[in-house]
């Protein structure tokens, strides 16, 4: 998650090629003429494997990953293996634009999937436009991706505009006695981070939820401990921070604990997502009651959805709830490509990018996929999810099926 958080990075070191033929034979009923005959499909795509993403672009790596395992397992498409292509781009934009290019160019490949993050979607489907190549992606879902105005850009996830809504209309479902009186928006300076906590805020406030501290920080700030004292020392009953990673998230926790302020509240727009990452890094007990915005999680009642986790668990160990959204994310993009694909009958990017546009109902492990003349899915589901006990369990919308009882207020730090 979705998804597509962003930051500035400086140019690191030389794209990685990670080229990747998932293992699987071919079905029983390929004739000669089938899969062993035909050269792969090449799929390329640039990720985070290093840098400040390199958490997140792993995680998507491995949904790319279990994609092509699964597709190739089943015959491949139309006949044809899938092959993987991954350069990393360390984080960077500036890397990003040389790796779509160079996958284009040099490794000539028949499709091309997104990257991590916002920022490094909007300048690699600048370059996938240029070719003329449909630009299938999943955590590029902010305005920075979609000002664009590019006729290729399809984004399986849910909008970043979307992601707090059942957070709002739960604090709209309630007396106003029962509201929080009062409310914070520290932010970080991201495309993914700061739209959505301004609409959240745009939208409390008239139902009576005072704002006693806005403000938007540097992302890239080496100490986040004066803004976290500062949100602190307001002693807002509701905390909503606009963060991009599980550090962000973590730095505001421990300030917060040390000033002995616990909000009733507290809602980061990412972190508390990244499974173990979050919790290995915070501790179980303090991140009872963290809640977190996203289109998708592991126990998300969807037999596709449940296969792939089953799958992930059976291959990088842990539990259901320590696979993340980017996952999910990235087998989406792989799933609504091979839809496409069968469909038009090959990797003719004209006419993917016509048969996407076109309105079809689609389908993946997030859910329903539906595009609008901008490329963003219409049909996608929005949820909050909470910590409780070691569990990511959904709690919102309060009426969609699997949603369990919020613990509200948070409970107190655990030391």
């Amino acid at each position: 998650m979705r998804p597509y958080r962003a930051r500035f990075l400086a140019l690191g070191a030389a794209a990685l090629v990670t080229a990747a033929l998932a293992a699987g034979c071919s079905s029983s009923s390929t004739t000669s003429g089938g899969s062993a005959s035909k050269p792969p499909i090449l799929i390329g795509a640039s990720l985070s494997l290093t840098g400040d993403f390199s958490a997140d672009g792993q995680a998507f790596d491995r949904g790319y990953q279990l994609w092509v395992h699964d597709v190739n397992a089943s015959g491949g498409l139309l006949g044809r293996k899938v092959q993987l292509v991954v350069l990393n781009d360390n984080s960077s934009p500036t890397q990003v634009t040389t790796n779509y290019t160079d996958l284009i160019t040099v490794h000539h490949v028949d499709l091309t999937f997104g990257p991590f993050s916002s920022l490094l979607t909007a300048p690699a489907a600048l370059v996938a436009h240029r070719y003329g190549y449909a630009f299938i992606e999943g955590a590029g879902g902010s305005g920075l991706v979609f000002s664009e105005n590019l006729p290729n850009v399809f984004d399986v996830s849910l909008p970043v505009a979307n992601e707090l809504n059942p957070l709002v209309d739960w604090i709209s479902s309630m007396s106003a006695s029962q509201r929080p009186a009062t409310a914070a928006y520290p932010m970080a300076d991201d495309p993914f981070a700061t739209p959505q906590t301004m609409l959240a805020q745009s939208k409390l406030q008239p139902m009576g939820v005072k704002t006693v501290y806005s403000k938007v920080f540097p992302e890239e700030v080496p100490d986040y401990r004066p803004n976290a004292d500062q949100v602190a020392a307001a002693g807002a009953q509701m905390v909503i921070l606009g963060s991009t990673d599980v550090p962000t998230v973590a730095a505001f926790m421990q300030a917060f604990e040390q000033q002995h302020y616990n909000p009733e509240i507290f809602v980061a727009t990412a972190g508390p997502d990244q499974g173990a990452a979050f919790t290995s890094t915070v501790g179980i007990a303090n991140a009872t009651g963290m809640m977190v915005p996203d289109g998708w999680y592991p126990g998300y009642d969807n037999p596709s959805s449940m296969k792939m986790v089953s799958e992930y668990v059976a291959k990088y160990g842990g539990s259901p709830s320590d696979v993340n959204a980017d996952v999910a994310e990235a087998y989406s993009v792989g799933e609504v490509a091979a839809q496409a694909v069968k469909t038009t009958g090959g990797t003719d990017n004209s006419k993917i990018i016509t048969y996407l546009h076109s309105g079809v109902p689609l389908s993946s492990v997030q859910g329903p996929v539906q595009f609008n003349s901008h490329g963003e899915n219409i049909k996608a589901i929005a949820f909050l999810f909470q910590w409780q006990d070691g569990k990511f369990v959904q709690v919102l919308p309060v009426s969609a099926s699997g949603s369990v009882a919020i613990v509200n207020p948070k409970p107190k730090w655990s030391s």
